[in-house]
């Protein structure tokens, strides 16, 4: 693969659309994961899912020494929790999700009939008290259905327990910036798939069973990776994440670290990243002329990295991350060029593992 020749075709690209637009909250995964595994057909052998919904393509399903290389699938949301007599809802975090960004915003509630929409109302300006404004909190905002009681919201299918998202969708900034929602983490399982899709086209197979895990849950704790990771058994998972660009202001780089779209993607440091697996990573880069960033985290990465690392007694894992801009917000933002840089990063670490690669934290 030339290192200036772009990876990303029109396919891919409709794909990446398609798929970032879908409404797949932590939990409701299922919809999302239907799409990804019809863009993957074509690249895997088999698939294997779980009660919960995590999706598996499997390259090579009878080999006996298995890669895993993952994502996650779902998105932040936000859970009904309660209707007032005047038909106005009160919400709770589905996920990480930013009161602070809720005011204002259309969102969609997804029932039975399908998805209602709504808007987290806020006072205006003119009625606030100047001397003693109360900012948005978790507990105060709340979405309007344009409804005036709780027996016309009941009448449209709402009900405590239905997810609501944010329907912002796709759309690319100055020609290489992606911005969307839930780029955190559906970017991850679009960049594993098209791993996939490169070697099948490339004709590089590996001589093992690579696994693309796109885990649900993982918003919520790490759930879907865990659960997985105890199924499959791996000798080895390369995963991928998002990750803070520090660039951009009011974030402390000497708390947080100094990474920047554009510029890479970052490799992790932290205690449950094997030390081996993480410098053939960077070997590889190296050797590849990929650009790629450091950073350090600890006490945990805070991605599925931790689930696989620490399950059957312990599995190599390694964590690249692609700097993202505005975490948790409806504008998350990546750039096109990091994007194909983990692609390769992780392609051509996959190409250079052989079957039976220990890793061996001693040699």
């Amino acid at each position: 693969m030339a290192d200036n020749e772009s990876i990303l075709n029109a396919d891919s690209m409709a794909f990446l659309e398609r798929y970032l637009n879908n409404a797949s909250p932590t939990g409701y995964e299922s919809a999302g994961q239907k799409l990804w595994m019809e863009y993957l057909a074509p690249y895997v052998d088999d698939f294997i899912t779980d009660a919960y919904g995590t999706a598996v393509g499997v390259i090579n399903p009878d080999a006996d020494y298995k890669v895993v290389i993952e994502g996650h699938a779902d998105e932040i949301g936000w859970y009904v929790n309660h209707i007032t007599d005047k038909g106005l809802i009160y919400v709770l975090r589905n996920g990480g999700s930013d009161h602070q960004i809720a005011t204002s915003k259309r969102v969609n509630i997804h029932t039975a009939n399908g998805p209602v929409e709504g808007v987290f109302g806020w006072p205006a300006i003119h009625t606030r008290n100047p001397g003693n404004e109360k900012a948005p909190t978790k507990d105060n905002i709340f979405v309007d259905v344009g409804a005036a009681s709780k027996e016309e919201v009941e009448q449209m299918g709402i009900h405590p327990g239905c997810v609501l998202t944010y329907p912002d969708e796709f759309s690319v900034l100055n020609g290489n910036k992606f911005v969307c929602r839930a780029i955190d983490n559906r970017i991850g399982g679009f960049m594993i798939a098209e791993v996939a899709r490169l070697l099948l086209e490339s004709g590089n197979k590996p001589n093992f069973g690579l696994y693309i895990v796109n885990a649900v849950q993982e918003e919520v704790g790490l759930k879907g990776a865990t659960m997985i990771a105890e199924r499959i058994k791996p000798d080895v998972a390369i995963v991928t994440d998002v990750t803070h660009d520090t660039s951009t202001p009011m974030i402390e780089q000497t708390t947080h670290g100094s990474t920047k779209i554009g510029d890479g993607p970052v490799i992790a440091y932290a205690p449950a990243v094997q030390n081996k697996l993480r410098e053939h990573l960077i070997a590889t880069a190296e050797r590849e002329n990929i650009p790629f960033q450091r950073q350090a985290r600890a006490p945990a990465t805070g991605t599925d990295t931790d689930a696989f690392a620490y399950s059957n007694q312990g599995v190599p894992s390694a964590l690249i991350a692609l700097a993202l801009r505005y975490m948790h917000t409806t504008v998350e933002m990546v750039h096109r060029d990091d994007v194909e840089d983990v692609i390769r990063l992780m392609y051509e670490g996959v190409r250079g593992i052989e079957s039976g690669t220990t890793f061996s934290y001693f040699e």
